[in-house]
């Protein structure tokens, strides 16, 4: 079946209620008609469930799904991005072990591999998104993965996923990919060779910035060892959150055709103001990586980024002077929202570090929400007036 047809009607087996909708499993644990059985299921010879922070019936129909979505063996749902993000490389990676990660990635991915996973002795060395000489030049004898995003956040640069398959192959090692801007609609990372695909579920798969949520899926063997060290160290999905997102699933096809037809009108005819010294969308044929962007992607997603011409003081201004858009750190949102890297989710880094990944000082990043388009442009266009 279809992808928007799986998403709708895979659920968990109706109970003797014969209810339409799947219900919501809120228990922390599970009973045993026998001692035999609980022993069983503890020794991990059964697939009973024992306690809601290993699995559950609403979280798993989220799984599922969201397997199905990506075209993966196996998954794990976590309670929130970031916690998907940490254990799909905490899980797989010992002391000793070496990480390859695009230096352009989310503020807090940058500071866990940069700041946290050294305190462990898991050594990192960041290379350039769009120098594959760089890749090459930083692979070592104790490289066991390699971690991207594409599109990054929030430069909007492509990785070509084919040649980091081709290259994670070569070197024999865990090809790990998040996929939180494109969501599995657009673009699927083990289609093109990934083992490990990661997703902050609080984005597009919610879609209406009510919960938070992550959750990671790829190879059988791989998610096994990400469940064993999630289900000792309690990341775990909510059931509520599961049965949102679950729930959210259903409509993700038709929300992110809408999400990327407004984002490409914006990204359009924002090219066109001559306050801004530049726009970046992926299917906008102005994009450096434009090509690589349509060969993998079915649309160009639902964020664009602009800079202003005058530096973090224009950003601000901006900012200030939008009436309809949301001033907010989401994206993903029923909502258009906008947001100022420099002063908020890269705010951590040094001026040098942003610079060096392409976050300059009057970089916006716009999350096209589903509102009238006009509505949206009418908002942008009179706030940059006031620039």
């Amino acid at each position: 079946m279809h992808k928007q047809t799986l998403a709708i009607r895979t659920q968990t087996a109706q109970s003797f209620e014969m209810e339409h909708s799947t219900p919501l499993y809120l228990t922390s644990s599970f009973t045993f008609d026998t001692a035999e059985d609980m022993r069983a299921a503890f020794a991990d010879e059964s697939d009973d469930n024992i306690y809601s922070r290993y699995s559950n019936p609403t979280v798993d129909e989220f799984v599922k799904k969201m397997c199905l979505l990506e075209g993966a063996e196996a998954g794990f749902a976590t309670a929130s991005g970031m916690a998907a993000v940490f254990n799909s490389i905490f899980a797989l990676l010992k002391a000793g072990d070496h990480l390859i990660c695009c230096s352009s990635v989310f503020g807090s991915t940058h500071a866990l591999a940069t700041k946290f996973l050294p305190k462990y002795g898991i050594e990192c060395t960041l290379v350039s998104s769009t120098k594959p000489e760089e890749w090459e030049a930083a692979v070592k004898l104790n490289t066991k993965m390699v971690y991207l995003e594409t599109p990054t956040n929030p430069q909007l640069e492509i990785i070509d996923l084919a040649w980091v398959g081709t290259f994670s192959k070569k070197h024999n090692i865990i090809f790990n990919v998040d996929n939180c801007f494109a969501s599995p609609i657009l673009q699927n990372p083990i289609e093109f060779g990934a083992d490990i695909v990661s997703h902050s579920a609080t984005k597009w798969i919610d879609g209406q910035g009510r919960v938070l949520g992550g959750i990671v899926v790829g190879r059988a063997d791989l998610i096994r060892d990400i469940y064993l060290f999630c289900r000792n160290t309690g990341p775990s999905m909510s059931a509520f959150n599961a049965w949102v997102l679950s729930k959210s699933l259903e409509t993700l096809d038709v929300r992110i055709e809408r999400h990327c037809a407004n984002a490409l009108a914006i990204a359009t005819k924002l090219e066109q103001n001559d306050k801004i010294a530049w726009v970046k969308y992926p299917f906008l044929p102005s994009h450096p990586q434009y090509e690589i962007a349509i060969k993998q992607m079915k649309k160009g997603g639902g964020v664009l980024c602009f800079e202003l011409k005058g530096g973090v003081e224009s950003g601000r201004k901006f900012l200030d002077a939008l009436e309809l858009l949301s001033m907010t750190p989401n994206l993903g949102d029923t909502r258009s929202i906008a947001s100022h890297p420099t002063s908020t989710t890269h705010s951590k880094l040094t001026e040098a570090e942003r610079l060096a990944i392409g976050i300059t000082p009057g970089l916006i990043r716009i999350s096209a929400g589903l509102e009238n388009v006009n509505d949206i442009l009418a908002d942008i266009e009179q706030a940059l007036e006031k620039c």
